[in-house]
């Protein structure tokens, strides 16, 4: 079980931010070409199974669901953020956004054809990843794909590293330990992508692209 009170701070740490939040990531991905291809990756694949629902979760103000919606797929945001989910809800009202947990979704097993979680396990304390990837696992229909976001971890004696987030504490992650971790949950990786950071970066952290589908 995630300790509640570490969920608790996260998600009021990010319902104080959520209009400046809003704000700074809404057009994300116009400068970001590797990454709408990885987005476009995922969405091909999820389509050529013809599998049904796509969460988004951890969605935040929902510009990425929205995205994936314009991508042609049937997708839904969760957020544990009910303050995010309220501004998706007013930019994007023909979408569907929920308030949730990561940890105990309110989803059906084997529903999703794709989860995307982008960005959104890195607040999870790393022993307690494992728990949010068994979810993952539960709602995917088999042979369902998971893309998920993190930033690397640069010490090779630590396969995970805190952070100093900008709104809430945040791990980084070797992509080999989190791809072990995501093959003991039942999810074989599938492709990669690292993006070096760049001098406009305001961390200098490599970001990992991982895809992984449930067998």
């Amino acid at each position: 079980m995630i300790e509640h009170d570490a969920l608790s701070a996260t998600r009021e740490a990010y319902d104080a931010v959520a209009p400046v939040y809003a704000q700074r990531f809404r057009d994300e991905l116009r400068d970001r070409p590797l990454d709408r291809a990885m987005l476009g990756a995922f969405a091909e694949v999820v389509s050529a199974r013809g599998d049904g629902q796509v969460a988004d979760l951890g969605c935040g103000p929902g510009h990425i669901t929205a995205y994936l919606d314009e991508l042609g797929l049937a997708a839904f945001g969760v957020d544990g953020s009910s303050a995010m989910i309220e501004l998706a809800r007013q930019a994007y009202p023909g979408l569907r956004f929920d308030v949730g947990s990561m940890a105990a979704l309110n989803i059906a097993d084997g529903a999703l054809g794709g989860v995307l979680s982008r960005w959104s396990v890195i607040h999870t304390p790393p022993q307690e990843v494992p728990v949010i990837l068994a979810e993952f696992h539960r709602v995917l229909a088999p042979g369902g794909h998971l893309l998920v976001g993190f930033s690397a971890s640069d010490d090779p004696s630590h396969p995970t590293q805190v952070f100093d987030h900008a709104v809430a504490p945040a791990y980084r992650w070797s992509p080999d330990h989190f791809a072990a971790t995501l093959r003991k949950s039942g999810l074989a990786e599938v492709a990669r992508m690292v993006r070096e950071p760049q001098p406009t970066d305001r961390r200098q952290f490599k970001e990992i692209h991982l895809l992984a589908r449930k067998g």
